[in-house]
């Protein structure tokens, strides 16, 4: 089940897969696909890895993009795990990902593993503005309100169980990675934490969303 929250003067949505919706604009926002990380962890070292993440994230998009609607797709940047995985996308991936596109505005954010143009149909920007919103890959100091990023790739430890969450407070929110194969930060690392308030709140996505108050920065571990 979705978690509405009114986020900096706008409702919108928060989806247990990690995908974030604005339904009054149609939008649809992941973050951190990292699609080809197993090619290039093969690529760089020669481990070699079940080569599934991509067609799995690309599957899981999917989903999300018909469940909602989405008439505007925004993809949060590190949307492939470096320059030259977008080459090794194979013709699969790449009729998935026209298939997609197909009648609905595309956008993608540049990261830092993916900077500058990737060469796939879409609009290409280092930042998108909407209404009161500005979404950018890494989070900027100091906090501009009404950001929403992601990078982080943010986990909370809850019952001893890790899971990827959405953080919030009064002015910034940072989207958890959507893709299959990603690690994540804990919640209380200060690099994380401290980019937030002491009303900060994680969302632990899942089969049902889970609000949870982030430890407040005066007792973080």
């Amino acid at each position: 089940m979705n978690e509405n929250i009114d986020f900096c003067g706008t409702r919108v949505s928060l989806m247990p897969s990690g995908a974030f919706f604005w339904p009054s604009a149609k939008l649809l926002v992941v973050s951190d696909l990292h699609l080809g990380k197993s090619e290039r962890i093969a690529r760089r070292s020669g481990q070699l890895l079940p080569p599934y993440e991509t067609s799995e994230t690309l599957l899981r998009l999917a989903r999300e993009i018909d469940m909602t609607n989405a008439q505007s797709v925004l993809c949060l940047g590190d949307s492939f795990d470096d320059q030259d995985a977008v080459k090794s996308l194979d013709e699969t991936h790449i009729a998935t990902l026209q298939r997609l596109q197909s009648g609905r505005q595309w956008i993608w954010i540049e990261g830092n593993h993916d900077p500058g143009p990737l060469g796939l149909a879409g609009t290409h920007l280092a930042e998108y503005r909407i209404g009161p919103i500005v979404f950018r890959h890494i989070a900027a100091q100091p906090c501009e309100r009404g950001e929403i990023s992601g990078h982080f790739h943010p986990k909370a430890r809850v019952q001893n169980v890790p899971r990827p969450c959405f953080i919030v407070d009064e002015n910034r929110m940072i989207l958890p990675a959507f893709g299959v194969y990603t690690g994540g930060l804990s919640w209380t690392t200060p690099e994380l934490r401290n980019l937030f308030s002491n009303q900060a709140i994680a969302y632990l996505t899942g089969r049902k969303i889970l609000a949870v108050p982030v430890p407040p920065i005066s007792t973080r571990p």
